[in-house]
């Protein structure tokens, strides 16, 4: 079996869908803007693995906070079931994670991934 750090991927919500995205998963608490509620590219809405209103609302995608907010993301993904659910959908598959953010390098979805993926 594949280890789940190479069944990890992240995208934005409104790339086309690929071959190689297994199953996508939206990780966003609010569901995106100009997205059918039936639009593939979507596949699973997960919105309980998104962060807290609270914390999305501090964090405002500004780069400086991006360290502290992965920190307290992770802190509140601790016994999770949807973190669990999507980690059991990454040992049968690729699961390619999506959200509306622009930078997705400092999104919620790229702390997921690298938590998924153990590092």
């Amino acid at each position: 079996m594949a280890r789940v750090s190479a069944r990890i991927r992240v995208a934005r919500v409104y790339d086309d869908v690929t071959p190689d995205d297994g199953q996508r998963v939206l990780v966003d608490r609010v569901w995106p803007r100009g997205i059918r509620k039936d639009d593939p590219r979507v596949g699973i809405w997960r919105k309980d693995i998104a962060p807290s209103k609270d914390l999305r609302e501090w964090y405002q995608h500004r780069p400086e906070r991006f360290d502290d907010f992965a920190s307290r993301y992770q802190a509140e993904l601790r016994g999770s079931p949807a973190l669990e659910e999507v980690r059991e959908l990454a040992k049968r598959g690729v699961v390619t994670l999506v959200t509306a953010t622009r930078a997705v390098d400092i999104s919620q979805a790229a702390v997921l991934a690298k938590l998924l993926k153990g590092r």
